[in-house]
């Protein structure tokens, strides 16, 4: 969710160097080992900042995309201005989800240069989201609602599909009140979860059960 500390997290990693699609560094201040690349203005410089960590010189340990929702309307709006008889990416390609499925290309080819990252320079690679909601009608359930990452569907699995591990950083929420009357109160609390759970997108491979204290 907004504001609960995703960047302060990934700014944590071992000697991190930030790529940028907004601009979000007032929340690094006081991390003086953070580098950042400049503001990326489209998908094409966020590649360039890619292949310079893949061909340069560097100690950086860690590379950040923050954040791939950025990132997402970055893509859909080059895909809509390449395509003169598009006015919105629903109309892209022809429509009928051709402009989504030209966006997740994109994707898959910035989460494979990303990967290439950890496997050629042994670097951690961290992608930065936020969250939206969406509502789960399976077939054997009454429907739900649970966060997601605020990208088309289309695109999520670039992100969490083969990872070690997707976190939801929450507030730590309480219900108070009668039957008729509730307010959710919380303390300021914060916990990652990175295991299964119903009511939003996570998971590890590192035997995580519990949710993390997150006290940054």
């Amino acid at each position: 969710e907004a504001g609960v500390g995703k960047t302060t997290l990934a700014a944590m990693f071992p000697k991190p160097v930030f790529i940028r699609t907004e601009d979000g560094t007032q929340s690094l201040v006081g991390h003086p080992d953070v580098s950042l690349f400049p503001l990326a203005a489209t998908s094409q410089e966020v590649f360039d900042q890619i292949e310079a960590l893949a061909t340069g010189d560097h100690d950086f340990k860690t590379v950040v995309l923050d954040s791939i929702t950025q990132l997402s309307t970055l893509i859909e709006g080059e895909i809509v201005a390449a395509d003169p008889k598009a006015k919105s990416i629903n109309q892209a390609g022809g429509g009928y989800g051709a402009g989504y499925g030209a966006a997740a290309t994109v994707h898959g080819r910035i989460r494979d240069w990303m990967g290439a990252l950890a496997y050629e320079r042994g670097m951690n690679v961290v992608f930065v989201g936020h969250a939206d909601t969406e509502t789960m009608d399976l077939p054997d359930s009454d429907p739900y609602s649970r966060y997601t990452v605020r990208l088309h569907k289309k695109v999520i699995p670039h992100y969490t599909d083969n990872v070690d591990l997707v976190g939801f950083v929450r507030l730590k929420t309480f219900v108070r009140g009668t039957d008729e009357k509730k307010r959710a109160i919380s303390t300021g609390e914060r916990e990652l979860i990175a295991y299964p759970m119903a009511s939003n997108v996570s998971k590890n491979r590192f035997g995580i059960t519990e949710p993390l204290p997150f006290d940054l």
